[in-house]
């Protein structure tokens, strides 16, 4: 067995076949921020992280990369960013003006990272700055159009909301578990507005464990963590509707496929119990009866979906529809 064989076996540990990810940037020739961001993309595929365990990456995924035409230049031109000064360059214009496209929404920010100042810096894929000047030739080299500077003047800044959506429908187009897509949606709300949502503590403890992270990696420090935090929260009111919306149509679908676990429950969702497993009509009674004192005790899965949330039921989530004024309310609604 040859070395560069034997650490790949020591690194795989329990996933035989892969590798831990800075072993497979190496192998790519890629630099750690490059290879989050190819991660991100769905450019590198990724096993599924163990409880407790970090995604690693099979070796014939990256043997795979590794035997693209134009290897290892083709790779990294799809992850190539360039920050306002370097993308006003590409473009030919002054970054003051890519810096108002920008805000405006012509462009969307793939990435951020903070200068010394702790200051935000977007960043661009390069791709999407070409593919931009090749559809919008007008807006590179003509006058800039009074709706655009009318959108200006009144301080429209659409970088960050774009960046966040951008995000969350990427890792949502790799999402298939309900409450996955549920904690994805709740990441952009503050804890008043998930709290109005969602009114379970435990579900909100589940759609935070759930959470999948925004790329292969967090920003390791403490400022970017706090930064990466306050960019995820929409703060525009019909960005927050429409996340409000959307957690409740997914949570819908997510209690229907089970309950969120509670305590004396173990992650597969059965009942811890010494003794026999109570009868169906056992579990739904417990279920139905919440003593003063204690906490709920939710139903089995075997039992079917929730019992305050029955699956299939006509209007399932309307009582919130309503209170936030996108449904008129009905007799049962009173």
């Amino acid at each position: 067995m040859t070395v560069t064989e034997a650490t790949r076996t020591r690194t795989a540990g329990a996933t035989p076949g892969c590798v831990p990810a800075g072993r497979a940037a190496q192998e790519l020739t890629l630099k750690r921020g490059e290879f989050d961001l190819a991660v991100h993309l769905g450019l590198i595929a990724v096993e599924p992280a163990a409880p407790g365990g970090r995604p690693r990456i099979r070796q014939q995924e990256i043997d795979r990369l590794r035997g693209l035409p134009g290897f290892p230049g083709s790779l990294r031109d799809q992850v190539r960013t360039a920050g306002t000064a370097e993308a006003a360059t590409l473009l030919g214009v002054r970054p003051v003006r890519f810096t108002g496209l920008a805000r405006i929404g012509c462009v969307t920010p793939v990435a951020f990272y903070l200068n010394r100042y702790r200051a935000v810096v977007w960043l661009y894929l390069v791709d999407d700055l070409l593919a931009f000047a090749a559809r919008e030739p007008d807006l590179i080299t003509g006058k800039s159009p009074a709706g655009m500077r009318t959108m200006l003047d009144a301080g429209v800044d659409r970088r960050a909301r774009n960046w966040r959506s951008r995000r969350i429908a990427r890792l949502l187009s790799r999402a298939e578990d309900p409450w996955t897509r549920a904690a994805l949606q709740a990441s952009a709300l503050d804890p008043v507005q998930l709290a109005e949502v969602v009114e379970d503590p435990y579900e909100r403890a589940y759609l935070a464990r759930v959470q999948p992270d925004s790329v292969f990696g967090r920003p390791g420090s403490v400022s970017g963590r706090e930064a990466m935090e306050r960019l995820m929260l929409a703060d525009d009111p019909d960005e927050i509707l429409w996340h409000r919306v959307n957690l409740t149509l997914e949570l819908e679908r997510a209690r229907e496929l089970r309950p969120a676990p509670r305590p004396g429950y173990d992650t597969g969702f059965h009942p811890v119990r010494s003794g026999p497993t109570p009868s169906r009509l056992a579990r739904s009674r417990l279920a139905a009866d919440r003593p003063a004192a204690g906490l709920p005790v939710p139903a089995s899965p075997q039992a079917g979906p929730s019992p305050r949330r029955p699956a299939g039921r006509p209007g399932a989530g309307r009582g919130l529809l309503v209170r936030i004024g996108l449904r008129r309310p009905g007799r049962g609604d009173r």
